[in-house]
């Protein structure tokens, strides 16, 4: 590493090989406690739906009635929605050296294609008591007695676990509630109506699809507007939708802009089986009212309705 080289992003040289490799920044003396998600990094997967989820936290393949979780098998889960931050802790490695530094245990030198005059937008976000904090997107989300919150590199809360109907082998939820950057979810569409009227199908498959539920045989779109979360303005579609086998349920896919970044869309999917375990749909509304910018994540700048 020279003296000279520039401000910018590059491979965390702290990385302990658990969780996302994320990008730190590099002030050009030293190392700063700024963590992103490389862009080209964001990548979805069916069974591991929300690509950037830290090691310690189960894994989402897909939210509501019909979400299957799968443990990483890298240290369990958390009830509390405390569980530690996805940022590794300063190390030896971040306080000597650069981007290029052979002592340090990052990638090659240079920028990593992330260098340049780019500055950290914001702090990383803090992981609040009560709340699951999806850390790529700057929100934090209620966690209601007796659910489960999950946070890191996209947030889960879930309540009432099963086994699947279609699948005995999988473990589905009575509720459920994640986050996750809409490129994450490749998610291309730039307008919070786009997504979220995008988003509904993928979402449906994923919650109550053939694999878990036989498949959807019908739906019925209960609503389709416009909706203020954590001061954003955002756009939510809700579906009712009869499945082959097992429960029926009410799925949601709700997009607004990040607090962290208004040119960063956040899609937040729902589920709820319909049943007399399952949590009332009137649960899924207030989680949405009580949806508010991450601790620490500054603001994008949003307006209230």
């Amino acid at each position: 590493m020279t003296q000279t080289s520039p401000p910018g992003w590059h491979p965390d040289p702290g990385y302990t090989g658990f969780g996302p490799r994320q990008e730190r920044w590099w002030d050009g003396t030293q190392w700063t406690d700024h963590l992103r998600v490389p862009p080209a990094a964001a990548r979805s997967r069916r069974i591991r739906i929300g690509a950037g989820i830290t090691a310690a936290v189960v894994v989402l393949a897909a939210v509501g009635g019909g979400v299957y979780l799968l443990n990483d098998g890298s240290g369990g889960s958390n009830d509390s929605a405390s569980s530690p931050s996805a940022s590794p802790s300063p190390g030896p490695d971040r306080q000597r050296g650069g981007p290029g530094d052979s002592g340090g245990n990052g990638d090659d030198g240079g920028d990593g294609g992330n260098g340049g005059s780019e500055s950290p937008e914001q702090d990383q976000p803090e992981i609040e008591k009560g709340y699951a904090t999806d850390l790529a997107s700057g929100i934090s989300i209620p966690v209601p007695d007796g659910w489960k919150g999950e946070s890191g590199m996209g947030a889960g809360v879930t309540t009432g676990s099963y086994a699947c109907p279609g699948d005995t082998d999988e473990k589905c939820v009575r509720g459920g509630v994640f986050s996750a950057p809409a490129e994450a979810l490749k998610l291309t569409t730039r307008t919070a109506k786009a997504t979220a009227e995008k988003d509904i199908r993928a979402n449906a498959e994923a919650s109550y699809g053939e694999k878990i539920y036989g498949g959807i045989t019908s739906h019925e779109e209960l609503k389709s507007e416009a909706v203020t979360v954590a001061g954003q303005q955002g756009y939510r579609v809700r579906w009712k939708v009869v499945t082959k086998n097992g429960d029926d349920g009410y799925i949601e896919s709700l997009a607004f802009p990040s607090p962290l970044a208004k040119d960063m869309l956040v899609v937040v999917r729902s589920g709820f089986d319909i049943n007399a375990k399952a949590p009332a749909l009137s649960v899924l509304d207030d989680m949405t009212k009580g949806i508010k910018a991450a601790s620490g994540g500054g603001s994008g700048g949003g307006t209230d309705a």
